[in-house]
């Protein structure tokens, strides 16, 4: 449940971080305990706004990557280097901190238990958090739905959610894991070395016994723009197909032979 104010805007407030997890050496995930929220649909995200003691704000929005119905809000944050955002959340908050934020937000990126499936999800770095809630939300509300999650990272290491992710891909029927890591050869048979491409989608397709009913990209725009154009020259239809995206340059020429690496 949305917390609103007059004019039917989402309200702003205030909520502690109950704890802080490392995830990669990059990426850690903030859990967040909001007062004023009662549910949202995975695949939704917040904005989070910081301020400073001059009164200047600055504001971003964070994927959920928690289940529905969860205790806690998981935000999932990489440090950006440039970033104005991430940086503090890194090196400065701490639990029992407040931070601001509004949400549930976004009706287009979303799964619900009644959209069925064979669900596709297709991400690239940080962009797999609002699928990994799309994956909680499957073992915990629709685990009979065929679901696959395709996802590319640099090395092992930077894979967000790596144990949790694997685990799922042995413990769970019908769910299929595809990691594919772009700057090394991995040990770990269970990880396939280099980028997506045709042979490793058509492989998912396959095992989801053709094109999915919902097929759902996140990442940056080279990486989504890539990733769109490679599902449609597969077979699965554009108008099942939902997007979402963070910063970057369009990839050049449309459809690429592999994605870009995140």
């Amino acid at each position: 449940m949305e917390a609103s104010v007059p004019g039917g805007r989402i309200a702003w407030q205030e909520v502690a971080v109950t704890r802080i997890v490392e995830q990669t050496p990059t990426v850690k995930s903030f859990f967040l305990m909001p007062q004023r929220w009662t549910s949202f649909v995975a695949g939704q995200h917040v904005d989070v706004r910081l301020t400073a003691p001059d009164g200047y704000q600055a504001e971003r929005s964070y994927s959920v990557g928690s289940a529905p119905g969860a205790p806690e809000v998981e935000l999932v944050i990489e440090r950006l280097t440039e970033g104005e955002v991430s940086p503090f959340f890194h090196e400065v908050v701490m639990p029992g901190d407040a931070i601001e934020i509004r949400g549930p937000i976004g009706g287009h990126f979303v799964w619900r238990k009644e959209d069925g499936g064979p669900v596709l999800l297709v991400g690239g770095g940080s962009g797999v958090v609002p699928l990994m809630s799309m994956l909680r939300a499957r073992a915990a509300l629709a685990p009979d739905v065929p679901m696959a999650l395709v996802y590319s990272a640099r090395t092992v290491g930077d894979v967000i959610f790596r144990n949790e992710m694997l685990a799922r891909a042995e413990a769970e029927p019908g769910f299929a894991l595809h990691v594919a890591v772009t700057r090394e050869t991995p040990a770990d048979e269970r990880f396939h070395a280099g980028r997506i491409d045709a042979a490793l989608i058509g492989e998912v397709l396959a095992g989801l016994g053709g094109a999915p009913r919902h097929a759902y990209v996140c990442g940056s725009n080279p990486f989504v723009d890539a990733a769109t154009g490679l599902l449609i020259d597969m077979g699965v239809r554009f108008e099942t197909i939902r997007t979402e995206r963070y910063g970057g340059e369009p990839a050049e020429g449309g459809t690429a032979p592999a994605l870009p690496e995140e």
